[in-house]
């Protein structure tokens, strides 16, 4: 049994969702483990992980309209706004989404469907540069 860990850095451009699975493939095939369990941690309390459809981008964009309809950057509504009014709209989103993942591995790949993809959602309004710890165990 091996284990392998690595940071993922993911760059976004504000709120929406973030393709990360060509990266994520390319790392899961270059450390030369076959069959294990792959688990993806997001270190952000503003910002999450999801499988979603990687086909059409307008599921992408409907979702991201949903969760603002969903959790609204209304001031009204909130007692936290530290780092201003989207932040803590930020922190439910990804309360009701995921920071963890887990994807099984086999013949060197993550065990993706046909039609899913890995994303970083980001729920801030600004840029930001957020990490994603991948770790990786099996043979």
């Amino acid at each position: 049994m091996r284990q392998e860990l690595h940071t993922l850095h993911a760059t976004t451009r504000g709120k929406g969702l973030v393709p990360i699975t060509r990266p994520v493939l390319d790392w899961v095939g270059a450390t030369g483990i076959r069959t294990g369990l792959l688990t993806l941690w997001c270190r952000h309390t503003s910002a999450s992980l999801t499988v979603q459809e990687n086909a059409d981008p307008t599921v992408c964009e409907d979702i991201a309209r949903y969760f603002e309809a969903l959790v609204p950057e209304d001031p009204s509504r909130y007692i936290h706004d530290d780092e201003g009014p989207d932040d803590m709209p930020a922190h439910l989103r990804t309360m009701l989404t995921d920071t963890q993942l887990s994807v099984p591995v086999a013949d060197g790949r993550p065990v993706l469907g046909t039609w899913q993809g890995l994303y970083l959602f980001e729920h801030r309004r600004m840029a930001h540069r957020r990490e994603i710890v991948l770790h990786l165990i099996g043979t």
